[in-house]
């Protein structure tokens, strides 16, 4: 057993790619290593802006010889009548790269066979390495690779070196035009010149004791982290960590030293929002907030030098952030010249998709369908109306110009000073949410008025012009659209039925084009998405399933029903219910013919049969009741009593006898048995 490193040197890599490509490195060398039947004990992954690497712990130096078998063509099919190899006999020696004599005959108590055996010894750790990392950086998921000088080797970035050892030799190996070797460097001012090791174990104490680097890149972050929260105290305030700027940075520094600077206190008159989204997207700052959560006049930068200077570097940082926070001001300051509405006509000059209009022709349907799902919640119809009418012209002001991301944020802050109604200021903002997977929903009703009707007049227009998403390919987002409008539907516990919302937003645009077609099946995709809704809250998928079978109108219907299945499930009488449900199903999927609706008391024979009709028809009529609120559980909870009557059923009585009358009679019971379930879900379904 020994200890195994693999560095693969570059230039700069991707910031955000580099976690994705670290772990499909490593992917790739574990799996290329278990195929050749290789597995080490531990396996560690470090990732900087210049190194992909992995270290193998306690890893077989040899595979196990290799007996290898494979089983060709029956006899009587691999010679012909004369004793000639036929093209199958042929065809399969081929494939094991022998001749045909080299095959031997094996018999089995299913004949006899053409075999083929080779014993193998087992390759090296050393030899077998090379190919492996070759076809694991060569399956990176990376979108556009490069050549560099006069090379035909392609990568995501330059390759500088390459490192491969096994505990303290190096292995021989030449990958992306590179020659192996057993020295690593270290970082790129601080300790350019080569670093040795006497064994791969060493490998991460070396580079961070003599390299000043630190390559795993969990504890890069938490270092970062750490300096971080220390700083911002040491500053009088608190860091507000967003992770995603948190990977990135962690991805662009190899020696990280927290770094503080100072910006003018007049620009905090800019809404915070552009100031921080400036620092981040730009700049990758930290911005610092007081206890309060006000935005202080600091930020904190991550440099990737331990510079002997720090006011010089954060000196830089002030100069470098001052002209942008001046842009930021000065958008502000000249968007508030003009109101919101008197933007409404420049709307038009921007294209929303050619056959669906301009972005002003999708604010005439918001408002009209806004108004409409406001009026079925006994909403304010007229700030419905308002607030999808304005909620989209800040994308024609300066500062959303600049910081896209700040559409709707700066929406709200220009209605305010607008003097528009609150309730309509921060509709135009909420109207967005939720942004991406986890944010929040509108919680104020007007605001998802307009989320809602935003989100299906897109979703209906690009369905009736046919770009709706196919496999990976989603242009328009639908399919964040339709998790926006399940989320916003069921957890704000709206009673809205989406079938009703999208026919009227059909009518909005029949200037356009026919989209009547369609509303079902935007319905349906929409429905679809629950699968993927509630597999993210870790309910069972044949759940949904049973669920969505039964048709539910409204998305509230199906959460309220999801949650009485899942809860209905943990008792011991649903298993055996369940089961049963599976059973009348293919005996009813059977009937050619239709089954009749109501049950003959006077056919019933059996002892068993009858108990199932007296039992059904005394819990039924209160199970029926419940299910009528929307109780769905008490109502299961009055079916469960049915367990014991149900088994007794299957165990004493044929259903499919001769005498039709008896047969039919029986398929009613169970037929009606079986619909008392279907008002909640299709028990058959559930596995």
């Amino acid at each position: 057993m020994s200890d195994c490193i693999i560095e693969l040197g570059t230039e700069e890599l991707p910031p955000k790619a580099l976690l994705k490509l670290s772990q499909a490195f490593s992917d790739g060398v574990i799996n290329g290593l278990s195929e050749v039947g290789l597995q080490a004990q531990t396996v560690e992954s470090f990732a900087t802006p210049r190194r992909l690497a992995i270290l193998l712990r306690d890893i077989p130096e040899q595979q196990p010889d290799q007996h290898i078998e494979k089983r060709g063509p029956a006899l009587q099919a691999a010679f012909d009548d004369t004793g000639c190899a036929t093209k199958a006999a042929l065809g399969f020696a081929k494939s094991c790269g022998v001749d045909i004599s080299q095959l031997a005959q094996k018999e089995t108590d299913k004949g006899s066979w053409l075999y083929f055996q080779r014993h193998e010894p087992g390759k090296t750790l050393a030899e077998l390495l090379p190919d492996i990392v070759a076809t694991a950086l060569a399956k990176l998921p990376i979108p556009k690779r490069m050549r560099w000088g006069d090379r035909n080797d392609e990568f995501v970035r330059p390759v500088k070196w390459l490192m491969m050892m096994i505990d303290g030799k190096g292995v021989e190996a030449k990958i992306l035009g590179t020659e192996a070797g057993v020295k690593t460097y270290g970082h790129r001012f601080h300790a350019p010149d080569a670093l040795t090791f006497a064994t791969a174990a060493e490998y991460e104490s070396v580079l961070q004791q003599f390299g000043y680097v630190v390559p795993r890149f969990e504890q890069r972050r938490e270092l970062i982290v750490g300096q971080l929260h220390e700083l911002a105290q040491q500053l009088g305030g608190k860091v507000e960590i967003d992770q995603d700027l948190l990977d990135e940075v962690t991805a662009l520094v190899e020696w990280p030293v927290a770094i503080a600077g100072r910006f003018d206190e007049e620009f905090l008159e800019v809404p915070v929002e552009a100031l921080v989204t400036t620092m981040q997207d730009n700049q990758k700052y930290f911005a610092v907030f007081s206890e309060q959560g006000e935005l202080l006049p600091h930020f904190i930068t991550i440099a990737n030098i331990d510079s002997k200077k720090p006011e010089l570097v954060a000196g830089g940082n002030e100069r470098v952030i001052r002209p942008r926070f001046a842009d930021a001001k000065f958008f502000w300051e000249q968007d508030q010249k003009v109101t919101l509405s008197s933007r409404l006509q420049s709307l038009e000059s921007v294209v929303f998709q050619q056959k669906l209009g301009s972005i002003a022709d999708k604010v005439i349907r918001i408002r009209a369908l806004a108004g409409f799902i406001a009026d079925s919640l006994g909403a304010d119809v007229a700030q419905a109306e308002r607030a999808a009418e304005l909620c989209k012209c800040d994308l024609m002001t300066d500062m959303v110009g600049e910081f896209p991301k700040l559409q709707g944020i700066m929406g709200h802050y220009y209605a305010k000073n607008d003097g528009e109604p609150d309730v309509v200021a921060q509709a135009i903002e909420q109207h967005y949410w939720p942004r991406y997977a986890g944010d929040k929903v509108p919680k104020q009703t007007i605001g998802q008025c307009v989320a809602l009707a935003d989100r299906i007049d897109t979703m209906l227009g690009i369905f009736a012009i046919g770009q709706k998403p196919t496999g990976v390919k989603d242009p328009f987002g639908l399919r964040r659209a339709a998790l926006g409008i399940i989320r916003i539907i069921i957890e704000n516990d709206l009673p809205l039925p989406v079938s009703a919302i999208t026919r009227k937003a059909a009518e909005g645009l029949a200037d356009k084009l026919d989209a009547s077609a369609c509303v079902d099946e935007v319905v349906e995709y929409i429905h679809d998405r629950l699968k993927a809704y509630y597999q993210d809250r870790d309910v069972r998928l044949d759940v949904v399933d049973a669920v969505l079978a039964s048709q539910p109108a409204r998305l509230t219907d199906v959460e309220n029903r999801v949650v009485a299945v899942s809860e209905f499930l943990q008792q011991d009488a649903a298993q055996a219910l369940a089961a049963a449900n599976k059973r009348i199903g293919n005996i009813l999927k059977k009937q050619k013919t239709a089954v009749a609706e109501k049950v003959d008391e006077s056919l019933l024979v059996e002892q068993a049969e009858k108990d199932l009709y007296q039992k059904l028809k005394e819990v039924n009529s209160s199970a029926l009741a419940h299910f009528d609120q929307a109780n769905y559980l008490d109502g299961l909870n009055e079916l469960a009593v049915l367990r014991l009557v149900v088994d007794q059923f299957f165990d004493d009585v044929m259903v499919m006898v001769e005498d039709e009358a008896l047969q039919q009679n029986r398929l009613a019971l169970l037929q009606t048995l079986a619909h008392s379930f279907l008002r909640v879900a299709d028990f058959s379904r559930i596995q």
